[in-house]
């Protein structure tokens, strides 16, 4: 069928070479689909009138086909056209340009990498990323001068520009980056080294012993299994080290310890029975009398049990965790030993000896030893006329003060004795009945009563001075009224 086609096409130009711009009645009109006496079976590219530029006519009896290359431009706008074999014309879009050649080329966004921004690539006439599909699996890209750089994750190996695959991270310590006499590690993805126990130096490119010997340390250190240990290790348990010399330590057991300094120190007890009855307390692992340091100057100290029990010597007082001091008379009512709102005095008992001697205060009544309250008066006048201030009471002046048989009568706080009818005698000693002769009257002086501090009082013919009597004269009736002025 090919053959067949390319003999039509070839056996047309001859025709049309013969036959002329006259085509019978089979004109061409412009851009025509079909002709007259023709089925048409292939596309029309371009079809002039009057012998203008045809590509290509295919019809089913026959192929016209003319070639007038491109000097009718049969191409697109901005479009180049190029002549093949025998004369065809071929449309195309020059560089920078994209679009349809027989219709419109555009043109592009840019015509080299020059034109687009560093992370862009310049390809089909426009800027787009490198890296689109430029990286295997697994591989990062960045875009860099317009052009792809792949790279393999941390953690991941291989080609990036095919695949990259996750790797062990153990991998990483073999073969070991590190020297000798070291460990290698992995850390946060990354291989680590270190030196081995006992030996220092650069992991990187080697490690070797602390030390060999003891000058290879300090002078307060020592060589153990070749490393430099503070010397004072030798010590033992609880012991301390005191000073080193030559690289070994001087080890004591501290004060109240026993044992073996370079190997254990112990407490010299753990309890009260490990100690000797001279220091039977143990404080801290150490034996000890509890009565050191524990009381005042002077004072004396007695264990009870294991408690200090503190005492101010006989005839010595004071404070016995502080201090003791000679006893004197002022210290006897220190503490005072009295009751409230009493006073206390030095004083004496009955044997003579120095005892504290207790007083309520002025006012005040009841047991000095233990409370004194406040009394209900202090003189006659916080009293009523019929009762006196006794012992800080008020109360009724006669009880006790007459004779027996006399009869009595308050008056002005004070207790007026008088035998009665019948009877004569001192009334504040004794009455007796009187005799029956007749006794000489005297005229009645006038009764008045006046306060004097030794209690003075005049009645009748009689003056009363404390308790001295002096007779005035006397009442017709011949009695003496009596003033008890105690």
């Amino acid at each position: 069928m090919c053959s067949l086609q390319r003999f039509l096409e070839v056996a047309l130009i001859v025709g049309l070479a013969t036959l002329g711009a006259a085509a019978s009645d089979k004109k061409l009109e412009k851009r025509a689909t079909a002709c007259k006496g023709c089925s048409y079976t292939g596309r029309t590219y371009y079809t002039y009138p009057e012998g203008t530029t045809v590509e290509r006519i295919i019809y089913q009896d026959r192929v016209d086909t003319v070639y007038h290359g491109c000097n009718d431009n049969p191409c697109g706008v901005n479009a180049v056209c190029q002549e093949a074999s025998g004369g065809r014309p071929v449309c195309s879009c020059p560089p920078g340009f994209s679009g349809n050649p027989l219709t419109l080329c555009n043109r592009g966004e840019c015509l080299d990498n020059v034109e687009c921004r560093g992370d862009l690539q310049c390809k089909n006439s426009r800027c787009v990323n490198p890296c689109v599909g430029a990286c295997g699996a697994n591989a990062n890209c960045e875009p860099k001068n317009h052009v792809a750089v792949c790279s393999c994750p941390s953690g991941f190996k291989g080609d990036p520009l095919v695949a990259c695959h996750r790797i062990d991270p153990e991998e990483q310590c073999h073969p070991s980056p590190c020297g000798t006499n070291t460990k290698c590690e992995i850390v946060n993805s990354v291989p680590t080294c270190s030196c081995l126990h006992g030996y220092i130096g650069n992991p990187l490119t080697g490690c070797r012993h602390e030390c060999d010997h003891d000058g290879d340390c300090t002078a307060r250190d020592m060589c153990s299994n070749f490393k430099c240990v503070p010397a004072c290790q030798q010590c033992g348990t609880g012991a301390t080290c005191n000073s080193v010399a030559n690289h070994r330590a001087i080890c004591e057991c501290p004060k109240g310890y026993i044992g073996s300094p370079y190997t254990e120190c112990r407490p010299e007890c753990y309890g009260d029975s490990d100690c000797p009855s001279n220091r039977p307390a143990c404080f801290y692992g150490i034996c000890k009398n509890t009565c050191e340091g524990a009381c005042g100057i002077g004072a004396d100290c007695r264990l009870r049990g294991l408690t200090p029990v503190c005492s101010c010597p006989r005839d010595m007082t004071g404070d016995p965790f502080i201090r003791c001091r000679p006893f004197t008379k002022e210290d006897l009512c220190e503490p005072n030993p009295c009751g409230t709102n009493a006073i206390c005095i030095p004083g004496h008992d009955n044997t003579g000896r120095e005892r504290p001697v207790c007083n309520c205060l002025p006012g005040y009544t009841g047991n000095a030893l233990t409370h004194c309250l406040r009394g209900e008066c202090t003189s006659n006048s916080e009293c009523p006329g019929h009762k006196a201030c006794i012992n800080y009471q008020c109360v009724n002046p006669c009880i006790g003060k007459c004779a027996s048989g006399a009869t009595c009568e308050p008056k002005a706080h004070l207790a007026v004795c008088k035998c009665p009818p019948g009877y004569s005698g001192d009334a504040l000693i004794s009455c007796r009945q009187a005799r029956t002769q007749p006794v000489a009257k005297y005229t009645s002086c006038a009764a008045f009563i006046i306060n004097f501090p030794m209690g003075l009082a005049i009645v009748n013919r009689s003056l009363y001075l404390g308790k001295l009597k002096f007779y005035f004269g006397s009442s017709s009736s011949g009695e003496d009224e009596k003033v008890n002025l105690t």
